[in-house]
Formats: structure tokens, sequence, C-alpha cells
């Protein structure tokens, strides 16, 4: 007498919680863009009705500050207080731009939505903290930090052009000096090399301010 076959239990089941929902969320604005972002996705793609979500994230706002703080924690919760302002910001805007470039699509996302997360906000503080030390007026704080994530950003946008951004094959002779001038470029990663000579550029400006006392 044969054995009858074991019936195979439930199938398995995402386990839901908020920080499972947040790198679920990541991983689908990696892979669509923050354009195809949308709740009823992220449900889908978990596998699991809109309710069970709302079980554990009140909305879709904190869906993204939860992504926010994901990045947060891979840019580094210490910021360098033993190194001076320079160096302290020159490691912020690297950390900052390397996760980025890992994660474009939440470019467009996060720079629109006003930041709420704790692990950002703390970042933030302690920048301000560094900065106020080292003598910045706390009037231009949040300006000097707004045109270096500006820049950061800008340059993660970049990184994920084409290496070739200006097409003279149409035309070369009509702009010989253009011409020349990316013939005279090193031959090296061009968004890497703009990033490092625009920061340099950034952080003297920022010096020479410093130093005139605004």
């Amino acid at each position: 007498m044969s054995t009858p076959p074991r019936r195979r239990g439930r199938p398995r089941r995402t386990l839901l919680s908020a920080p499972s929902i947040y790198l679920a969320a990541l991983d689908l604005l990696d892979r669509e863009g923050s354009d195809a972002f949308s709740l009823v996705k992220l449900a889908k793609e978990l596998g699991v009705q809109m309710a069970s979500l709302y079980n554990h994230v009140d909305n879709r706002e904190q869906v993204i500050q939860g992504v926010r703080g994901l990045l947060a924690a891979e840019i580094g919760g210490s910021i360098p207080d033993r190194a001076g302002w320079e160096q302290m910001l020159g490691e912020w805007a690297r950390s900052y731009r390397a996760v980025f470039a890992r994660h474009p699509n939440t470019v467009k996302l996060l720079a629109t939505t006003p930041v709420k997360t704790a692990a950002v906000l703390d970042q933030y503080e302690q920048v301000v903290v560094a900065l106020e030390n080292s003598g910045w007026p706390l009037s231009e704080v949040l300006w000097l930090m707004t045109a270096l994530e500006s820049f950061v950003l800008g340059s993660v946008l970049d990184m994920v052009a084409p290496e070739q951004m200006i097409d003279l094959s149409a035309d070369a002779h009509a702009h010989p000096r253009l011409m020349a001038a990316k013939d005279a470029s090193p031959p090296q990663n061009r968004a890497d090399a703009a990033f490092e000579f625009g920061l340099a550029a950034l952080l003297a400006g920022f010096r020479e301010r410093l130093t005139k006392g605004g």
C-alpha cells in the first residue's frame, strides 16, 4: 500500500515590516525609476494587498523617508569631527555622491521631498555644528550645504550620462575651439574628473569667503 503524498504547506510569504518595505521600495526605484513608483506597485512587488502595507507604514511619504534613511545609512552616520571643515565637506561630498550613484533613480524623488528622516537630520546637525565651530556664520551654513548638495546631485546625474556628452560629429569645423578643448581633455573618466575639479573649486571659493568674512 503506497503512502499518500505529503501535503505541501502554505506558500511562504514575505514577512512584512517597515524596514522590509523600505528595502523593497528602494529596489523598485532602482529598477523602474521614480516616475513609476507607487504603493500599488510596491504592494504587488511584495505579493501583498495594499491594506497589508498600511499595517506597517502610514503613507507614501513615510516610505520615501524610509528610503532616504537607507541611503543615509550607506553614506555613514558619522561626520568626521577631527578633520578640518574642508576635509570634512570633501569626504561627505564624495560619500554622498558614491551612494546616490548606486541609486540614481532616487535623486528626482528625494530632491523634491522635504527631509524628515532622523538619520539625515542627524547628519545635517553634525555638519552644521562642525561648520559653526570652524567659524562659519550660522546665517550662511544652510546656503553652503545647499550649494554643495546641489553640486553633488548634479554630478550624480552626470555619472549616469553618456561619457561623451558633446557630439561634434555633424560639423566639427564649425566649433574649432570646442573641438580643441575636447581633444585637450585628459583621457580619464569625464564625470569623476569634473566632480573633483568642481569640488576643489567650490571648497576654494568657500575658503576665500570665510577668510574674507563673507
